[in-house]
């Protein structure tokens, strides 16, 4: 129960009372914001401009977390959503929201991050590029398999829960990753195939995971076991191979581990292919079970042009990839530069991306698998000269000793490839204490319907 004290009234909140307010804002996360007497209230599923009817589903000591039960006045932003589930899931927070709208919003998220930052109130920050599809643009989903074997559940962990939320056909994935599901799930009842629970560490199932080489309507197929455990997926496997012919991999991944980590470290295969080959502006990749790919390729097709652009590349330089994973960016300027050196972390990923550039006879790019800094370091102490680096680290961003040891090296220029607006924000301020100044920054739409952004950054050392 919260208490607040308000004059001379003092009002309670508890979970289940329904109140009615105003949404002003909606946050990062794609939660709508209000107030109630002196407390913030944030509210899925809202807009800003609604009245609403909600239901209180958390109380917390400085604010409460509601659900919307009833539009009272709707945003002119407001559409309808094409998912039956939207109120349920959460995975799409911003999916009843038109999409010039939401555009608008991931621009001014942008914007608000780079400008909160003195160094870079001069940065020039381009028009939001839209994603070239808007729905089935998803070639890719990790999702957790939980229920009884009687009545499966596949699907994602609702907002700020660990209760699996079902995904029957999802409008954001590519439509034969909803039919594999489907019928994992038909296979999963017909075998009487153990599920996984954490809290027994019990079951054999853990996890599904799909890719989709679009241009080609081909898919690889991984499941994420608790162990070995042959004779109980043979007949699931025989399902998918009989009813969906599309899918032409199919893995095995064991997984004993009790922590949040998806995938293990033992992979076995029931198909003769053991990597999916798909094709990204006119680039042909090797995709195995542990590589990460990008999961919107139109989009991924958008930062690829952006960096060669960007680089100003004359055919002359040679340029460092770090975090290169399978080397799509590394193989996609092969044409324009001299060489490249791809640095990644994931042995799995260089090998596939070693082998990416053989098909692609990009012969000048080569990859080393290490740590970033200490293959960098190697990188100063030898004689070899760099024009560019591409930078591309996960959401999180870079370790400041990643960023201090690139800009050892002195490079001219720093293209950043980012997925998190606030952890750019932050690396390029150490950039500029470090003589790099950020010129423009080009947001990208990535993941329509979702509060995610990417963002390709230019910046040149003074």
């Amino acid at each position: 129960m919260k208490k607040q004290r308000t004059g001379m009234t003092e009002a309670y909140y508890k979970k289940g009372d329904r109140i009615e307010l105003t949404v002003s804002a909606l946050d990062e996360d794609g939660y709508g914001i209000g107030a109630i007497e002196t407390s913030q209230v944030k509210v899925s599923g809202a807009l800003p401009g609604e009245r609403i009817l909600a239901r209180i589903e958390h109380v917390g000591r400085h604010s409460l977390t509601a659900s919307r039960l009833k539009l009272i006045e709707s945003s002119k932003e407001r559409c309808k959503s094409p998912c039956a589930k939207v109120k349920e899931c959460g995975g799409c927070q911003l999916i009843e929201m038109n999409y010039p709208a939401q555009l608008a919003w991931k621009a001014n998220i942008v914007t608000n991050h780079i400008k909160q930052h003195k160094s870079l109130v001069h940065t020039e920050i381009l028009p939001l590029l839209a994603s070239p599809k808007v729905f089935e643009y998803r070639n890719s989903a990790k999702l957790v398999i939980g229920g009884k074997f009687l009545d499966p559940l596949i699907g994602i962990y609702r907002r700020e829960s660990h209760d699996i939320q079902d995904i029957a056909n999802c409008p954001l994935h590519n439509p034969l990753i909803n039919k594999i599901v489907s019928v994992v799930k038909r296979g999963i009842v017909k075998g009487k195939i153990p599920i996984y629970s954490p809290r027994s560490a019990q079951g054999l199932l853990r996890y599904l995971l799909i890719r989709v080489a679009e241009t080609e309507n081909r898919a690889m197929v991984t499941i994420v076991t608790s162990k070995r455990s042959f004779n109980e997926l043979h007949h699931l496997v025989t399902l998918i191979k009989k009813e969906i012919p599309e899918v032409t991999v199919i893995a095995q991944d064991v997984n004993s581990s009790a922590g949040n980590a998806i995938l293990g470290n033992q992979n076995f295969f029931y198909t003769k292919k053991i990597s999916l080959e798909t094709t990204v502006s006119g680039i042909r990749f090797l995709i195995s079970p542990h590589s990460f790919f990008q999961v919107n390729s139109g989009s991924a097709g958008l930062i690829y042009n952006l960096v060669r652009e960007f680089s100003s590349l004359t055919g002359k330089e040679n340029i460092l990839d770090l975090y290169c994973g399978v080397g799509s960016i590394s193989i996609f300027l092969s044409s324009s530069i001299n060489s490249s050196l791809g640095i990644e972390s994931i042995e799995d990923a260089v090998k596939d991306a070693k082998l990416n550039a053989k098909i692609n006879r990009a012969f000048n790019c080569d990859f080393e698998a290490g740590d970033v800094v200490e293959v960098m370091k190697h990188i100063q102490n030898s004689d070899s000269k760099y024009a560019v680096a591409v930078i591309n680290p996960p959401r999180k961003g870079c370790e400041e000793a990643v960023l201090n040891q690139l800009a050892s090296l002195q490079l001219p220029r720093i293209i950043y490839v980012s997925c998190s607006p606030a952890s750019l924000a932050r690396d390029l301020t150490i950039l500029d204490n470090l003589g790099y100044s950020c010129l423009k920054i080009q947001p990208v739409d990535m993941f329509p319907h979702t509060t995610h952004i990417e963002s390709v950054a230019l910046l040149n050392r003074r």
